[in-house]
């Protein structure tokens, strides 16, 4: 089955635990060291066997293969990348069997992200998971203080719309969120608003 490497602890001498989200499952393995395995690394797309054993109670990863991607050699890309799909894994990690969404929403990302600026693509795919959990908001009223929002607006954790003097942070486009959390596009932000969105969902999704 194919699946992405959403976190890699190392454990005695050179083997790993490595968890991996696939459409159907994610799934927590133990990878045992070895000088012909291929390279197991945060973030990259695998194609991969998992092995029950007998007297454990975690299965083991086998016949690993990398399936790259054609930015995979930028590291500036890559270092993003890995960055983003960290933010998954404190998301799903105690949900055993999560929705093949957010599988289907990571390969959707990894193709645009070399086709646009990265920081977008992560934006608008966060937009795209909070509309499937039931978690994205109106630009109706405030969430500190429930007031109506009319032309200053700003976005805490978790893209949540309040007035700038609420949450202290600075403003943002009015037009450019309407149509972030509207229609999921980031087209009417500018770079320099995508950078602090950015920095809002490096805190958590």
């Amino acid at each position: 089955m194919q699946g992405y490497i959403l976190n890699v602890n190392r454990v005695k001498d050179e083997d790993l635990i490595v968890t991996i989200i696939s459409s159907q499952n994610l799934d927590t393995l133990y990878r045992f060291y070895g000088a012909r395995h291929s390279v197991i690394n945060l973030g990259f797309k695998v194609d991969y066997e998992r092995e029950t054993m007998s007297k454990s109670s975690i299965s083991r990863l086998r016949d690993v293969i990398h399936l790259g991607f054609p930015w995979i050699g930028d590291f500036k890309h890559l270092k993003l990348w890995q960055e983003f799909i960290r933010l998954f894994y404190r998301h799903l990690k105690d949900i055993e069997n999560p929705d093949s969404f957010y599988f289907e929403l990571i390969d959707k990302a990894s193709i645009q992200w070399n086709k646009q600026n990265p920081k977008r693509v992560a934006i608008e795919s966060y937009i795209r998971l909070l509309e499937f959990e039931g978690r994205r908001h109106s630009l109706e009223s405030c969430y500190l203080c429930s007031e109506p929002i009319h032309e200053k607006i700003t976005l805490i954790r978790a893209f949540l719309p309040t007035h700038p003097e609420c949450s202290h942070y600075k403003a943002f486009s009015y037009k450019g969120v309407n149509e972030l959390l509207g229609s999921g596009s980031s087209l009417f932000l500018d770079d320099s608003e995508i950078e602090r969105l950015w920095n809002t969902l490096c805190e958590g999704l």
